[in-house]
């Protein structure tokens, strides 16, 4: 290693030969050595690279051997490539922790989402509650007979749950809750169909949050099992438009039908896939007439067991009006429900000021189409229905129906944001918002009217002296029905005395003042004057002019006393006048039934 270096001779070669001629007393420069090398090789001037000096080291790879020799005139390409590569690789590990992030907010998202299903899980049963439990009280036997003119779809299913684990309130509504846990994804499964992942994730919490589905998520009734089937034939429904598969159009005809089998409203769904088919399909609507007569057949088969009772309900549907006229406010507030309007329509406009709001093209008007459909159709079937006719259908509740096209139709507006962080700092205000409302509001522990404490609370009173309860039923059934003539219990106009129950006698009485509860009243009134009886009487506010009417028949022999408001159920107290009594308080003024 002692001789001089005369030159480097490396331009156009495949080797890098030091000292002059390739012999065996050269020494080669391999690709082995030459990274370990860099920092002893000096560049010449611009143009005319070459070897000024080479200074010792132990990791200069220099000797005879001429494996994968590296011209020095690559090494410069060799060097930005591999920095190129590097920084490639760095935002590509950037963008991956980003991803991940935002997948974990949209995660937690989801969770404090579903928290506030919980908030009133451990409410007493409110009065339609206690209906579903009547149904399966008197035993799995007499479960057809009792549901009346719904079907018994949810009943078995609640039957088998009391069965099984008991019939606390808590126990009955695990069923709802595992239902809409599932038709949450079945929902998440259909936004995923038409938008990007974190859209879809945006989608799904704006399904959970809708009070709608808080309410239907504990409740003792149908309600869930009826949304997870419709979300089912939602996406049945999407997928069939994507595939032309005939699997899917089965599948549709199927989920469509048993919507029916657990709520007869949730049935107008049905129209808006109809007209939604149409507008997908509005140039050749029967180029696949095989498709659909298989779609209608599936539909039309499971449909028979249901039609007698579908026809029933409808001849009596007068009889089941609970609700007064609903207000164009109202059909507004449930295309737009809690604070999503306002949060998404104020991340639009940071995202418009921002240059961040993509313009929709035709696939993206296709979409919009469809969710438009499902929303509004059947929003305005029920808001038609009850505008138009004594049927007054338009209740939160039954409005659920719409609540899956609602949030696509809210989720397509968000999909229009071109910017990762708006979308995902919208769906953070969005929960933060909902939930600290929830979390806060005095009534988040409350499902809704109970019985359950004034029932109490009237036969512990009751209870010192043996003194009966007159009750007025709380349904608008008993306006048109007989009041039954054995134990109040065992009729469904009484069914919250089927799960909470009172030892004193129960005198029953319509829900308003007709001519059936003057008739039992002044019945009543003459018993109770003749025995110098004392006697309570409850009533929601719906029956605030019934207990007036009954404090006006009994005013000359008895005194009435207001012991108590619970929940809007007021409990009044008639004394005989020759009694002891209290100081006397004003029983609470009627209220409109609407």
């Amino acid at each position: 290693m002692g001789r001089k270096w005369r030159n480097f001779g490396c331009a156009g070669s495949e080797s890098c030969t030091v000292g002059g001629d390739p012999d065996e007393n050269s020494f080669t420069l391999t690709r082995t050595g030459i990274w370990g090398t860099m920092a002893a090789v000096c560049w010449g001037q611009k143009g005319a690279p070459g070897l000024r000096h080479v200074a010792a080291a132990p990791s200069l790879a220099l000797g005879k051997h001429r494996r994968n020799p590296v011209p020095v005139g690559d090494l410069k390409s060799q060097v930005g490539g591999k920095t190129a590569r590097s920084k490639m690789e760095v935002q590509s590990k950037q963008r991956l922790d980003y991803e991940q992030l935002s997948f974990l907010i949209y995660a937690l998202a989801v969770l404090v989402a579903l928290s506030v299903w919980f908030l009133a899980v451990r409410a007493p049963l409110w009065l339609d509650e206690t209906v579903s439990y009547w149904s399966i009280a008197g035993g799995f036997r007499q479960i057809w007979a009792r549901s009346g003119e719904s079907f018994p779809a949810y009943s078995y299913i609640l039957w088998l749950t009391n069965a099984v684990f008991g019939g606390k309130e808590i126990v009955l509504r695990i069923p709802s809750i595992l239902a809409m846990l599932a038709a949450t994804y079945v929902f998440y499964r259909c936004a995923r169909e038409l938008f990007a992942r974190e859209v879809a994730l945006v989608a799904t919490v704006l399904f959970i949050l809708d009070p709608r589905v808080v309410f239907a998520a504990i409740d003792v009734r149908p309600y869930a099992f009826a949304l997870l089937i419709t979300n089912v034939a939602i996406f049945s429904f999407i997928r069939w438009s994507k595939t032309k598969k005939v699997s899917y159009a089965a599948l549709l005809g199927i989920t469509s039908a048993g919507i029916f089998y657990f709520h007869y409203l949730f049935g107008c769904i049905v129209a808006a896939f109809v007209i939604a088919y149409f507008i997908d399909r509005w140039r050749s609507p029967f180029t696949e007439l095989r498709q659909l007569g298989v779609a209608v057949g599936c539909f039309a088969l499971p449909m028979v067991p249901v039609l007698s009772r579908l026809w029933s309900l409808y001849q009596t549907r007068n009889t089941h009006v609970a609700s007064g006229v609903p207000t164009f406010n109202s059909f507004l507030h449930a295309l737009g429900p809690g604070v999503a309007p306002f949060v998404f329509l104020g991340v639009v406009f940071v995202a418009a000021l921002t240059r961040k709001l993509s313009i929709p093209d035709g696939q993206n008007i296709r979409q919009f189409l469809m969710c438009a459909t499902l929303a509004l159709v059947p929003s305005v079937i029920l808001y038609g229905v009850s505008v138009a006719t004594p049927l007054h259908i338009f209740i939160r509740r039954y409005e659920a129906v719409a609540v899956p096209g609602i949030a696509l139709c809210w989720a397509w507006i968000f999909s229009l944001i071109d910017s990762r962080l708006l979308r995902v700092l919208g769906c953070a205000a969005l929960v933060t918002w909902t939930a600290y409302q929830n979390y806060t509001s005095p009534r988040a522990s409350i499902h809704g009217r109970t019985w359950k404490y004034a029932l109490e609370f009237a036969d512990a009173n009751a209870a010192r002296d043996g003194s009966p309860l007159v009750i007025c039923s709380g349904l608008p059934e008993s306006d048109f029905w007989s009041m039954p003539t054995g134990p109040a219990g065992e009729s469904v106009l009484f069914a919250p005395l089927s799960y909470y129950k009172v030892r004193a006698t129960v005198v029953p009485m319509p829900r308003d003042l007709d001519e059936q509860a003057q008739l039992i009243g002044r019945r009543f009134f003459l018993r109770a004057a003749l025995n110098h009886e004392r006697f309570l009487a409850l009533g929601f506010p719906t029956s605030y002019p019934t207990l007036h009417w009954l404090a006006s028949l009994t005013s000359t022999t008895h005194v009435s006393h207001v012991l108590g408001d619970f929940d809007g159920i007021a409990v009044i107290e008639f004394v005989p006048r020759n009694a002891p009594s209290t100081s006397a308080s004003q029983i609470p003024p009627p209220v409109d039934p609407g």
